[in-house]
């Protein structure tokens, strides 16, 4: 498994639009920027055959210290819940195929 970063990808996307990469940088970071903005809102957000975006409240419970085996209350928190669309999961299960050839 290879780790790509945002820098990569806006360097993809620059190459495959012909955009200036600044552009692009900018552009990526605003669409990250109100992902989190809507998140932090608890606005669910849809992208269709990609997937869904959603918060959900994770309940506190008792945990326990691995190396002093103290137990410890962990409190509720919020997390992010992404449930992948028909697109993602038909390409993730579909057999070994070439990455640029998605569909």
């Amino acid at each position: 498994m290879v780790t790509i970063t945002k820098k990569e990808l806006i360097d993809r996307i620059a190459e495959s639009t012909q955009a200036k990469r600044v552009t692009v940088k900018c552009i990526v970071q605003t669409f990250l920027d109100e992902i989190t903005k809507e998140l932090c809102n608890n606005n669910r957000l849809e992208f269709r055959d990609f997937g869904v975006f959603e918060t959900k409240i994770r309940a506190s419970r008792i945990a326990q210290n691995p190396k002093t085996l103290d137990r410890v209350e962990v409190p509720a928190k919020r997390t992010v819940k992404f449930k992948m669309g028909r697109l993602m999961r038909e390409n993730l299960h579909a057999p070994e195929t070439n990455p640029t050839e998605i569909k």
